[in-house]
């Protein structure tokens, strides 16, 4: 992971980029308002997972500058380009401020959110330049998702084969355990 990134200057939105777009990868812009991204959502105090489309593989898709998210997203999002994956650490006042967002935000939380930048699109009504240009984004889009779901399934895998290793070991050591001697006089 790289560097904190301070995007607001004031320490109100972070960004510390975890794997970073293709050269060529496209950013949103005026003309590609609507992004659908991936994100899980954590509380910065507790960690707590509060939201998340991980579980259920869905894709989050809003226009950018319309209010319809919270500050440091509109902020946040301008500065990725699709493909990327970025943790940003948003406080208060970029985010839910002094109410919270009952039951699952408290006042004042500084939240963490793990983002990654599906695609960028215009906004519906617009033109895009093609249909054919319209389906490739779409087969990107898919083999992106792909991608992320088989990175994954290797990392679950990894993390299975970690503890199993590991109650391997446990397991040993009390066996090897069990065979020590307990009687009182030593073998000859």
């Amino acid at each position: 992971m790289g560097d904190a990134i301070d995007l607001t200057a004031d320490g109100g939105v972070t960004k510390t980029i975890v794997r970073s777009a293709k050269a060529d990868a496209i950013a949103p812009t005026d003309n590609l308002p609507v992004v659908d991204v991936h994100y899980e959502g954590v509380l910065g105090e507790t960690g707590e997972v509060f939201d998340t489309t991980h579980e259920d593989n869905t894709v989050f898709s809003f226009e950018l500058g319309k209010g319809t998210v919270i500050k440091a997203w509109d902020i946040a999002l301008r500065t990725m380009k699709v493909g990327e994956v970025a943790k940003f650490t948003c406080k208060p006042e970029y985010a839910y401020g002094s109410a919270g967002s009952p039951p699952d935000i408290p006042p004042n939380a500084t939240l963490v959110f793990e983002i990654e930048l599906v695609a960028c699109r215009p906004r519906k009504g617009s033109s895009v330049s093609s249909v054919s240009d319209e389906r490739a984004r779409l087969e990107e889009l898919k083999k992106q998702r792909e991608l992320a779901a088989a990175i994954k399934e290797e990392e679950k895998r990894k993390r299975e084969e970690a503890k199993a290793a590991a109650a391997a070991r446990i397991q040993a050591k009390l066996d090897s355990k069990k065979g020590q001697g307990k009687g009182k006089g030593k073998a000859k």
